[in-house]
């Protein structure tokens, strides 16, 4: 046995070659390219300082960014069977169920919390894309439903953030048959004269923008967000015409008059509470 070469060179090695650099210290922004430290994004919300564009937001980080002193409470959601049809296409439904919770540690697509905003009371619900893809199943309708009860029990204002591709295919016609059930249940609220805001995320499509979406007193976009129903491809290839530039695009809604405010990020705390202590008949 060589001591010099299976013992004292390893230890020279280990103590002078370059530690690894995690991989995830930095991130690059897929708007300007320019490279980010983790800790500089958290501390702006994950938008990218050097050109506005807004990175996803997980789900708690959203609701702790809103409420006030970043405290709230979860309202619990009605239990759903999660695969009335039995349905397979490449993969189990009730398995994509459960790598879907695994992933995101969340029971569905989206989550529901109540707490206060400027002292304005208010109900959250928040979609999380990664739960596949935000789609709206029957539990996120249960949810929507229960988040609409709670803010009539409560006498609150109801924010919607959603970010969600749609209807969600392997629960076929129960899934349509929460677009009318979303939207009677957005009624509750107009009947008491409740506000219902939407702050729409990127992207925003399908079914849910088909449904409660579009029917808010009051709409917010972060900037950049897609918004629509049908893809712009599919829409080109229907009506055979080019769409202009930035189609479905925030931008572009608020020009139209779908939109009322695009809003950073890093300010939607405060518009929103303008909005509130406004319909509310409060003061900050």
């Amino acid at each position: 046995m060589n001591w010099l070469t299976n013992y004292v060179r390893p230890k020279i090695n280990k103590l002078v070659e370059q530690k690894d650099i995690p991989d995830n210290l930095w991130m690059g922004c897929s708007s300007c390219g320019k490279m980010i430290f983790h800790k500089e994004l958290a501390e702006t919300l994950w938008v990218c300082p050097s050109c506005g564009h807004h990175f996803k937001l997980a789900t708690s980080e959203r609701l702790k960014m809103l409420f006030d002193d970043g405290v709230y409470s979860l309202v619990e959601l009605p239990e759903v069977s999660t695969d009335p049809l039995n349905f397979t296409d490449l993969k189990k439904y009730a398995d994509r169920i459960k790598d879907a919770r695994k992933k995101t540690q969340q029971n569905d697509a989206i989550i529901v919390a109540k707490g206060f905003i400027e002292k304005n009371p208010v109900v959250i619900g928040v979609f999380d894309f990664d739960f596949m893809g935000g789609s709206m199943g029957r539990a996120v309708g249960e949810a929507i439903i229960k988040a609409s009860e709670t803010a009539v029990e409560e006498n609150s204002a109801l924010i919607l953030i959603p970010s969600s591709g749609g209807a969600r295919m392997q629960e076929s016609m129960l899934s349509l048959m929460q677009m009318p059930r979303t939207t009677l249940a957005v009624k509750l609220l107009k009947e008491k004269k409740l506000p219902y805001i939407v702050v729409f995320t990127n992207p925003t499509t399908g079914g849910v923008t088909a449904s409660f979406a579009m029917l808010g007193d009051i709409h917010f976009a972060e900037p950049g967000a897609l918004i629509g129903f049908a893809g712009a491809r599919v829409i080109e290839q229907t009506i055979r015409e080019t769409l202009p530039e930035g189609f479905q695009r925030s931008e572009y809604l608020q020009q139209h008059g779908m939109v009322d405010a695009v809003v950073d990020r890093r300010h939607l705390k405060e518009e929103l509470a303008k909005v509130l202590n406004l319909l509310m008949n409060t003061t900050v």
